[in-house]
């Protein structure tokens, strides 16, 4: 699993155990899992600048919802964007330096 899907799981399994604080307005039967966050949250959720992920979602180039005018991310949102930043490991041994040919 994705380090960044992890984190997100990890973020929501603590969240839902947690009761609301007082005076929250949250409803009871909502599920957090669809919960909207705001660009600055998703940005510290997936731990990068809330710059490139606005810039990324003005372009649509990762997934966003738009209530109203307003830029928001669900958690398949969320889910998504860090599947997509995966990438496969890379071996750690230097490239094998291809030989010199003296020929004139």
């Amino acid at each position: 699993m994705c380090p960044l899907v992890a984190l997100i799981s990890e973020f929501w399994s603590i969240h839902r155990t947690r009761p609301p604080p007082e005076g929250s307005m949250s409803q009871p039967d909502s599920d957090p899992h669809r919960l909207l966050h705001t660009p600055a949250e998703a940005a510290a959720l997936l731990a990068v600048r809330e710059s490139w992920l606005r810039r990324k979602a003005g372009r649509r180039e990762i997934p966003c919802t738009f209530p109203g005018k307003h830029l928001r991310f669900s958690a398949d949102d969320l889910a998504s964007i860090a599947r997509a930043g995966a990438r496969p490991a890379r071996s750690t041994r230097p490239p094998a330096r291809r030989g010199r040919s003296f020929r004139d």
